[in-house]
C-alpha cells in the first residue's frame, strides 16, 4: 500500500514532458477568433462580474472586472498600505493588532463571499491570514476591511475562510500542527505525541456580520489544506482535506507522501452545536485579539479575548469522521447539489468523488476501517461514488457549472479538465500557461453557479508578458465555458501571488455601494465639521490639529508654535459630499505614510518632528484644477522656544519671536 514518492518522480516528470509537448506553441492556436469581442467592455460600460482575488504574500485582496480583466481596487487587509494610509493612520492601526503585537503583513490565500440560501448575496467577503492566524471580513458596501479576528490554538491558517450556505460560520483549519495547551517547550521529534491540529468555527452575525469564535474542535496532528461546506442535502456538514497522516516533522515532501491515502475530515457541525448547547465543551484559557472598524466613528478598536470553547471528538462521538482520499489531497469541493464531494490528491492518478448519501449510510452502519487517533475512518469503497480515470497530473481544485459539470486544475500537466460529475467522464481539456494553481467559476462553490467563465490562477507565467527583471508577472486566464468546449479568451496580470478567487454578478454589489460618508453621520471624536471649527490645541507635548479639507485648501494651512519633542496629530476631515472627491494628506519629513480621506470621513496622521524648520504639507490625491495649490506650512521651533501656538488660513499672522525661553533676559 505504500510507495516511495521519490520513485514516482521520474514517471511524473516524463508524463509532464509529454503533456507539455502537446501544448500550443503560441496564443494564436489557443485563443478563439472572437476573443476580443467577448472580453471588450466599451468605455462607459460596466463589467458583468466583480472578481475578488487573493493577493497571496502581498497580504491584500484585489478586485478585477470580468470579462475585461481590469483591476479596480486593491483592498488592504492584513498588510499596511501607504497608498491608502491603512495601518499608518491612527484610525486603522488597531486593525493589525494581534496577541503578538502589531503585525503589518501576512499571506492571504483564500477568500469566501457571503451566502444566503447557498447563493452569493454580495454583503461581505472574507479572507484568511495564513501566517499569523486571522480571518478578515470586508464590507462590500465600502470595500473596506471591517473586522479581523485572530485564531488561537493555531499555527498557520490555510484551510479557511470557507463558508456555510447561510453564512452561519466561516472556518479556519490549522496548516501546521503544534503543541496546544500549557506544554509548549517539547522536542520536535515528539510530534506524534504532542502536536495537535484544530478547526475553528467562527460564527457570523446574520445582520451585522460581526464574528466570534463559536467553538474549536481538537484533532490529530495532521495538516489541513482546504475545505468546503455541505449544501442542500449535506447542509450541516463541513469537509476538510488533510495531508501528513504520517505525522512527519521533517522533509515532508518525502515523509508526508508515504501512504497511498490521506484523509478528508467530515465534521457534523450541527452535532457540534448540540454539544455546545448541552455544555459539553471545555473552556480553555487563550489569548487572541479581535479588531473591528466602526464606520460611524471611522475608527478601529481592539479587544483582547481570553477564552475559547474546545470540543474533543474522542469524548464527543458522532461528530467527526475521516474518509480516505488519495494522495496528499489539496482540493475538497462539494457540487451544487451537495451530494458529491470531490477530493484532489496532488499525487493521485485519479480524482475520487464521494457520495454524501453513502457517507451517511456508512456512518449508520458503522462501516469503518478502524480509527485514526480515536476518530472513525469510513471505508473508502463504502463512501465512494466513483473515480475519474486518467484525468491529468497533479489535480488541485475543482469548481462547478450549473449543468452538472466540474472543472479541475492540474498543476503538473498545466491544464483545466472539464468532466461530468455523475458519470465521471472527461469532456474537454485546455492548456494553461504555466502551472495553474486554483481556478474559479463565478458562483462555482455555491448552489447557483453563475457559470459563463472559468478563470485560471497561474503560479508561473514565463513568456506570457514583457520581462520585468528576475521576477515574473503573476497571471490569470479567462476561459469561455458557455459552450461544450472551453475557449481561452483573455489573460491578464494580477498582483501578489493569486491563490483563490470568487466572482459575483456586479449588480448584486453595485446596488448597495456606498459612495460617501454623510457628514451628519460622522461620529469620529476628532471630526471637524466646518472651517469655523478648525483649530490647533496643545495637550502637554501633544499638538492636535483639527483640520478640514475641501477643494482646494486646508483649514488651517499655516501653523506655528510646535516644538521639537512634540507629537503632532493631524485630524483631517474631508468636507466634500461629492463621491468622486477624496483628498490626501502628507507632510514633508513624515516617516509613515500619507492619508487618503474619503468624502465625509475623518482620518488621523501622527507625526513627530525630528528637525527645526518649515515643513510643507499638501494634498496627495488629485482633487481639482487647483490641486497643486492645496498646501500649507507648519513651523517647528526648538524645544523650550517661546513661539506661541497659532494657526490661520488666508491671513498672514504677525511674526513671532524664536528666542528660547531659557535665553530670555531676566525681568528687572
Amino acid at each position: 500500500m505504500k510507495h516511495s514518492f521519490l520513485k514516482m518522480l521520474p514517471a511524473v516528470a516524463l508524463l509532464a514532458i509529454g503533456q507539455a509537448g502537446c501544448k500550443p506553441n503560441g496564443t494564436q492556436s489557443a485563443v478563439s477568433g472572437d476573443a476580443a469581442a467577448k472580453t471588450y467592455v466599451a468605455p462607459g460600460k460596466y463589467d458583468e462580474f466583480y472578481d475578488f482575488v487573493s493577493g497571496g504574500f502581498s497580504g491584500q485582496m484585489s478586485v478585477y472586472g470580468l470579462p475585461s480583466g481590469r483591476l479596480f481596487r486593491v483592498i488592504p487587509v492584513f498588510s499596511v498600505d501607504p497608498e491608502k494610509g491603512y495601518g499608518y493612520s491612527e484610525e486603522t492601526k488597531a486593525m493589525l493588532n494581534t496577541s503578538n503585537g502589531f503585525v503589518p503583513w501576512d499571506d492571504l490565500h483564500h477568500i469566501a463571499l457571503s451566502e444566503t440560501d447557498g447563493i452569493q448575496d454580495g454583503r461581505w467577503v472574507f479572507g484568511n491570514a495564513n501566517n499569523t492566524p486571522r480571518i478578515a471580513r470586508i464590507d462590500l458596501k465600502t470595500f473596506k476591511t471591517a473586522e479581523i479576528i485572530e485564531i488561537p490554538n493555531s499555527a498557520g491558517n490555510h484551510s479557511s475562510p470557507f463558508i456555510t450556505e447561510n453564512s452561519e460560520y466561516v472556518v479556519a483549519g490549522t496548516r501546521f500542527s503544534v503543541p496546544i495547551g500549557d506544554k509548549q517547550d517539547v522536542p520536535i521529534n515528539t510530534y506524534k505525541d504532542n502536536f495537535k491540529g484544530t478547526v475553528s468555527f467562527i460564527g457570523v452575525d446574520k445582520t451585522s456580520g460581526n464574528m466570534n469564535i463559536a467553538f474549536q474542535i481538537l484533532l490529530p496532528g495532521v495538516n489541513f489544506d482546504l475545505a468546503r461546506a455541505g449544501k442542500g442535502k449535506s447542509h450541516g456538514w463541513f469537509f476538510f482535506s488533510c495531508y501528513n497522516s504520517e505525522k512527519a516533522n521533517t522533509l515532508l515532501e518525502v515523509n508526508a507522501s508515504q501512504k497511498d491515502k490521506d484523509f478528508i475530515l467530515c465534521v457534523n457541525w450541527k452535532k457540534a452545536e448540540e454539544y455546545v448547547k448541552a455544555g459539553k465543551g471545555q473552556k480553555k484559557t487563550v489569548s487572541y485579539v479581535h479588531n473591528t472598524y466602526d464606520e460611524k466613528k471611522h475608527m478601529a478598536s481592539s479587544t483582547l479575548e481570553k477564552e475559547v470553547l474546545v470540543l474533543d471528538p474522542k469524548e464527543l462521538k458522532d461528530m467527526v469522521y475521516f474518509m480516505p482520499c488519495p494522495k496528499s489531497p489539496h482540493g475538497c469541493d462539494t457540487d451544487p447539489t451537495g451530494e458529491y464531494i470531490v477530493g484532489s490528491g496532488k499525487l493521485a492518478a485519479v480524482i475520487p468523488v464521494f457520495s454524501f448519501t453513502k457517507i451517511q449510510a456508512a456512518i449508520a452502519a458503522k462501516n469503518y476501517d478502524g480509527d485514526y487517533d480515536g476518530i472513525p475512518v469510513l471505508k473508502y469503497d463504502a463512501v465512494l461514488h466513483g473515480e475519474v480515470q486518467k484525468p491529468g497530473l497533479g489535480p488541485l481544485h475543482t469548481e462547478f457549472d450549473a449543468n452538472g459539470n466540474a472543472y479541475t486544475s492540474f498543476f503538473v500537466s498545466s491544464e483545466i479538465v472539464k468532466w461530468n460529475v455523475k458519470d465521471l467522464k472527461v469532456l474537454d481539456r485546455v492548456p494553461t500557461y504555466y502551472s495553474i494553481g486554483h481556478l474559479s467559476v463565478p458562483g462555482g462553490p455555491t448552489r447557483k453557479p453563475w457559470g459563463k467563465y472559468v478563470i485560471a490562477y497561474n503560479k508561473i507565467t514565463k513568456d506570457r508578458y514583457l520581462p520585468t527583471g528576475p521576477e515574473l508577472a503573476q497571471s490569470a486566464q479567462l476561459y469561455d465555458i458557455s459552450g461544450d468546449k472551453m475557449k481561452l479568451i483573455l489573460d491578464f496580470p494580477t498582483i501578489g501571488e493569486p491563490h483563490y478567487a470568487e466572482a459575483i454578478p456586479a449588480e448584486l454589489i453595485m446596488k448597495n455601494s456606498q459612495k460617501i460618508y454623510k457628514l451628519e453621520d460622522n461620529q469620529n471624536p476628532y471630526a471637524t465639521l466646518g472651517d469655523n471649527k478648525a483649530r490647533v490645541e496643545r495637550k502637554g507635548n501633544e499638538i492636535h490639529v483639527y483640520m478640514t479639507a475641501i477643494r482646494s485648501h486646508f483649514t488651517p494651512d499655516n501653523i506655528e508654535g510646535v516644538r521639537l519633542g512634540d507629537i503632532v496629530y493631524f485630524h483631517v476631515t474631508n468636507m466634500e459630499q461629492d463621491w468622486d472627491v477624496p483628498h490626501g494628506f502628507a507632510i514633508k519629513g513624515a516617516n509613515n505614510a500619507e492619508l487618503l480621506i474619503m468624502p465625509g470621513e475623518t482620518q488621523t496622521l501622527a507625526w513627530k518632528p525630528e528637525k527645526v524648520g518649515i515643513f510643507p504639507m499638501y494634498c496627495t490625491d488629485f482633487c481639482s484644477a487647483l490641486h497643486q495649490e492645496m498646501q500649507g506650512y507648519i513651523r517647528i521651533s526648538p524645544a523650550g522656544s517661546n513661539v506661541p501656538l497659532s494657526f490661520s488660513t488666508g491671513t498672514n499672522m504677525p511674526s513671532t519671536g524664536t528666542v528660547p525661553a531659557a535665553e530670555k533676559p531676566a525681568a528687572k
